[in-house]
């Protein structure tokens, strides 16, 4: 048997997964969460097999809660619910050693095949989740998308500084640099270039 802990904002998609995954695998709902936060605090409580997560979610997105969680836990295994990974964050969760990732329009009979291969060891991508993984044309740095992804939130140079522990200076030098590559005038406009473009 496989115990998991089920993370989705969407209400309708969770429910249905937590109640026809165990009739397709050997499979145990430990608990369920709607968005990063809840599922940090649900899988530290349980401590399941298998996490299943979306990586969207509101407050604490997919791969802030995996951060968190892999800190705490560095042997959890993850698997990945999306429906539309950019490749900047599906390199991303991969280092940060996510073991699979499923788009979130599979039947549940994969997603059960999945959370059992993941359980054995195993890893597994969806071939048109891994597509995009190793299309790259993103000039942007990981700590330049950093400091945009935290600007697209609307903070100060000092704020995104503290967030990300880094100097106010050397935010600067990052977001004049993104403005550069991106050839736009503000950081905003940068970071929407960015989204725009799926580099984030």
């Amino acid at each position: 048997m496989t115990t998991i802990v089920l993370a989705d904002d969407e209400a309708l998609l969770r429910k249905a997964l937590a109640a026809l995954l165990p009739l397709e695998g050997d499979i145990t709902v430990l608990a369920e969460a709607s968005d990063g936060s809840s599922a940090i605090d649900a899988t530290l409580r349980h401590r399941p097999d298998v996490l299943v997560i979306d990586l969207e979610m509101p407050g604490v997105d997919g791969l802030g809660a995996v951060a968190e969680i892999r800190r705490a836990v560095p042997g959890q295994v993850i698997l990945m619910l999306t429906r539309h990974a950019r490749p900047g964050v599906l390199r991303k969760a991969l280092k940060l050693g996510v073991q699979g990732f499923v788009t979130k329009s599979a039947e549940p009979s994969h997603i059960a095949d999945v959370v059992a291969k993941l359980h054995e060891g195993r890893r597994w991508i969806d071939p048109d989740v891994s597509a995009l993984a190793v299309i790259d044309d993103c000039p942007l740095t990981d700590r330049e998308l950093d400091v945009l992804r935290v600007a697209s939130d609307g903070y100060s140079v000092a704020d995104i500084a503290a967030r990300l522990h880094l100097a106010p200076g050397t935010v600067r030098n990052y977001l004049s640099n993104a403005m550069q590559k991106t050839q736009t005038q503000t950081r905003h406009d940068a970071a929407r270039y960015a989204r725009e473009h799926d580099w984030l």
